[in-house]
């Protein structure tokens, strides 16, 4: 059921921890089974007690439903233990990539990732060359960090190291071009850095467009109301209503000669046909010229020299 390391669709393959000691490489297969085809399960033992190590690896027909197990699968509960489900963090890779020679037959993966972890994150699960008919390991693998100071350290603490009763050789990896050329160039080290500078940029892509208005008294779902409704900006001055009319036409003979504009009558009309009289007018009974101003009953009546 298990697949050598070597074979293994990297990008298809989902890492699964923090397993429980009674599951099995069948159980496995059968629950990420629901997420979408499985190739092949792999749940390194140890090679004493043939028991897994708490972790394995699930490899997928395509990256999709890689992706989609490990946002179904993960923390989800295995005899009480929730299990993670990540994938490797090959996007991170900025080239800072380690070979390691000289390695026991019995260091496996999961011993390179403990060892090396120490000096900083690891964005592949570690590789170990291995015979395609035995499995057994060539004695060489690799590594790779997501920056160049987790390397560097690497090969400063780790190099010449004894690892398992046998000491290791540390150094960048070469470059799969197959031109001879090493990772860890500065031209590498140079666009780790700007990918990284950029990165930490926030997007000025929009900064200077502003968003959309919002009417006046802000926008709520039909049916709701909101408290924190945008208030509409003030209003703009407006002439008071009484001094933008025109005038009221002058008065003749009244006794009320500073009476304010448009103020109601001194008394109300009486009945129909009846209107109030004013000084100097006889108006009782008679409807009074409407063309001719109020007080006013016949050329120079009411009028004061």
């Amino acid at each position: 059921m298990s697949r050598l390391t070597e074979e293994r669709n990297q990008d298809a393959t989902v890492y699964i921890g923090n397993l429980d000691e009674r599951c099995t490489e069948a159980l496995i297969w059968e629950l990420m089974l629901q997420a979408g085809p499985v190739v092949n399960v792999h749940l390194p033992k140890d090679r004493v007690t043939q028991t897994h190590q708490g972790y394995g690896f699930c490899e997928y027909m395509s990256e999709d439903d890689a992706d989609y197990a490990i946002k179904i699968m993960n923390q989800i509960k295995l005899y009480g233990k929730p299990i993670r489900a990540t994938s490797d963090k090959k996007n991170l890779d900025v080239g800072a990539s380690l070979f390691i020679g000289n390695l026991d037959p019995d260091v496996d993966e999961k011993m390179l990732y403990d060892t090396f972890s120490a000096f900083g994150v690891i964005v592949q699960t570690p590789k170990i060359a291995r015979d395609p008919d035995t499995g057994n390991s060539k004695g060489y693998g690799f590594i790779s960090y997501d920056n160049f100071d987790s390397s560097d350290a690497a090969i400063d603490a780790m190099n010449g190291q004894y690892l398992m009763n046998k000491s290791i050789t540390v150094s960048y990896a070469f470059k799969k071009d197959g031109k001879g050329e090493r990772h860890g160039s500065a031209a590498e080290r140079l666009l780790a850095a700007q990918a990284k500078k950029n990165q930490s940029l926030p997007n000025r892509l929009f900064a200077d467009v502003r968003p959309p208005t919002i009417p006046h008294g802000g926008y709520h779902a039909p049916g709701t109301t909101t408290q924190t409704a945008t208030q509409p900006p003030p209003r703009p001055s407006v002439i008071n209503v009484a001094q933008a009319r025109p005038p009221p036409p002058p008065t003749f003979g009244t006794s009320t000669p500073n009476r304010p504009p448009f103020s109601p009558p001194l008394r109300p009309p009486g009945p129909y046909g009846q209107y109030p009289s004013f000084q100097g007018t006889t108006t009782t009974g008679q409807a009074p010229n409407p063309s001719a101003p109020q007080g006013y009953n016949g050329y120079g009546a009411g009028l004061s020299r």
